[in-house]
């Protein structure tokens, strides 16, 4: 299995265990604490702070994913959705970078035909 791992494959797999790591210590936190998910989503507490790690990781490893992407791609100006999610969010850069590249796709399997 190990020779099958890319250096991306490496990044994306470390990128894993700190979103794992990340939220449970969190979640135990909050287990430990007895304390109420849905009370602490509305007051803070441990379950905002695991959260906050899930939806963290999740961007750096779609930023990632665009970053490599658009440059398989060879699609310009791929760095601009990171940033843009930095502007916006990234629930709505990732989501249009998925529908930009699927557009690029289609127009290199239209030019094989």
């Amino acid at each position: 299995m190990t020779r099958h791992l890319t250096p991306l494959a490496i990044a994306y797999l470390v990128i894993a265990v700190v979103g794992l790591v990340g939220t449970w210590w969190f979640n135990a936190l909050a287990i430990v604490q007895m304390n109420d998910f849905v009370t602490d989503l509305v007051t803070s507490g441990p379950a905002v702070s695991s959260i906050t790690v899930d939806l963290l990781v999740v961007a750096v490893a779609g930023s990632v994913f665009i970053l490599m992407e658009a440059r398989r791609l060879r699609m310009r100006f791929g760095w601009l959705y990171v940033v843009g999610s930095a502007l916006t969010a990234f629930a709505f850069t990732f989501p249009l970078f998925l529908a930009m590249r699927q557009r690029r796709i289609t127009e290199f399997a239209r030019a094989q035909s």
